[in-house]
């Protein structure tokens, strides 16, 4: 790689670990949303993209430690935002609840308000940046 294509590359990392910030600092708070630690917010991503996943699954897919997704699963549990239900022999299935659900629909809602300030009405380009970012994601996720 050319150093101008290592700067653009780092510039982009830059930049999503800085817009993400900010995103979940204009996060809203209140009654309509259950707070949840960003351990939390990783494994129930996954609950929601993966409903029926086991903690081992959920691990993997989060790359974090299988103790510390526990932790969230049972903090989760507390919060009703997922149920778990067994499976053939030992397993364990992750399902999001109904208050997740409205919990994601209230976040989602938030979110496009503010990047529709930000970015107006040009969705080819939301489109192209959202298929990048799945695209850098999902590199991330296999390794």
């Amino acid at each position: 790689m050319t150093h101008d294509t290592d700067a653009d590359l780092a510039d982009l990392a830059h930049l999503i670990l800085n817009v993400g910030r900010l995103v979940r600092a204009r996060t809203p708070e209140g009654p309509g949303v259950v707070p949840m630690t960003d351990t939390e917010r990783h494994v129930m991503r996954v609950v929601d993209l993966f409903p029926g996943a086991a903690p081992s699954e959920i691990a993997r897919r989060t790359q974090l430690q299988r103790t510390n997704v526990s932790t969230a699963l049972r903090a989760l549990e507390d919060k009703g935002m997922i149920s778990r239900r067994a499976t053939a022999g030992r397993g364990v299935a992750v399902h999001p609840t109904d208050r997740a659900a409205a919990n994601l629909r209230t976040l989602r809602a938030a979110w496009s308000r503010e990047l529709a300030e930000a970015v107006g009405a040009d969705l080819d380009d939301v489109r192209r940046c959202a298929a990048l970012l799945s695209r850098i994601e999902q590199h991330f996720s296999a390794g």
